[in-house]
């Protein structure tokens, strides 16, 4: 099969769909792997080091898109959708429930899209939880960087020091992303609480992460008790496909501290946070309702070198399937595939994403 490695052209997307090892690998099995020239460099990998493994350079982007086969890592943006057609399949993260013009594309063109947040697996999001971890670590590291007094935070540092209490951090959502941002808070010294819905999920926590972490049912009245005490907000919620569910409302953002930060990790899914918008590395932050909120859609491309290795690693048993086997026969055979399938032969296949978006919903023919 010819597959195709374009280069991500979203702001400071530095992540590459796949690094030169796994270049090699299809390579290996006999597939031509086509990457656009510059692809990997913010990644740490040189054109030189694609060659090497096999690749086939490309200076345009046009020449990666004839791929039968398209790996990316983040969502297609308008200048790319007129690379669609029929004959495509495109594999990359889509979110497409936040994004209906890219959704309309991909159905007007018949492209069959995969999104790597979809693939489940016994409950699990294997693709998607790579970035998860690194999203939650991260939330820690920008919010304690944002509580500074010099970047419009409070002045708190979240890990106290002695004879002074350290600030207070809560997690919505206890998944893969939240319990890290947790494990990175309490790391810090702060004292954290995740507010979950699920309790075999919160006894799961509790037994896990350091002490100075807490449960507690998620509700309005919890919320609402906890905020104002709050240094640092993270919002972690994440329903699979569908657009995130607003959790904290504008009014409960009024009841933080001035100076006070909310990293919205969910912000890709529309965010969990109604004063939430998507922002960029270039201009991360904004001060709404006197809180810094950080909304960055991307933030795992910060780290691309850990991000683009570790995406690699869980997406590359995929795309070797799909190059041997072709699409059906992929997704019989791999546990999961076929929930990541989205749009197919001119329709929505992923029933949250049609009901988020308000479009038909056609059955998986995989599933």
């Amino acid at each position: 099969m010819n597959i195709g490695i374009p280069k991500e052209i979203k702001t400071r997307e530095t992540r590459v769909g796949c690094t030169p090892a796994g270049v090699r690998h299809l390579v290996g099995a006999g597939h031509r792997v086509v990457v656009e020239c510059g692809a990997g460099v913010g990644s740490g990998y040189s054109d030189e080091k694609y060659r090497l493994a096999g690749a086939v350079l490309a200076a345009t982007p046009e020449d990666v898109w004839k791929s039968e086969l398209v790996v990316k890592v983040k969502e297609p943006l308008e200048q790319e959708f007129r690379f669609f057609r029929k004959e495509l399949i495109l594999f990359t993260f889509l979110h497409l429930a936040g994004v209906r013009d890219l959704t309309r594309a991909l159905v007007d063109a018949g492209t069959t899209a995969i999104g790597y947040e979809t693939v489940e697996v016994g409950g699990r999001l294997p693709l998607l939880a790579p970035m998860s971890e690194i999203a939650g670590k991260m939330s820690v590291l920008m919010g304690g960087f944002y509580l500074s007094k010099h970047h419009g935070g409070e002045g708190k540092l979240l890990g106290g020091v002695p004879g002074v209490l350290p600030g207070r951090v809560l997690v919505l959502g206890g998944g893969t992303a939240g319990m890290n941002a947790a494990r990175s808070a309490a790391g810090l010294g702060a004292e954290v609480t995740i507010m979950e819905t699920d309790q075999d999920r919160m006894r799961e926590l509790e037994a896990t992460l350091p002490s100075q972490v807490h449960t507690i049912y998620s509700n309005e009245q919890h919320l609402e008790e906890l905020l104002p005490e709050t240094d640092l907000l993270v919002g972690a919620v994440l329903v699979a496909g569908a657009t995130a569910p607003k959790l904290v409302t504008r009014r409960m953002v009024q009841l933080m501290k001035k100076g006070s930060v909310i990293v919205d990790i969910a912000i890709d899914q529309g965010g969990c946070i109604e004063t939430s918008r998507p922002t960029t590395h270039i201009d991360p932050i904004y001060i709404e309702e006197g809180v810094v909120h950080y909304c960055v859609t991307n933030m795992p491309a910060a780290y691309p070198g850990t991000s683009t290795e570790a995406l690699t690693g869980v997406t590359l048993p995929y795309v070797r399937r799909l190059a041997d086997l072709g699409l059906e026969s992929a997704m019989v055979v791999m546990p999961g595939f076929a929930g990541g399938l989205n749009t197919w032969n001119g329709t929505v296949t992923q029933e949250a994403v049609a009901h988020s978006l308000g479009m038909p919903y056609h059955e998986n023919p995989f599933a």
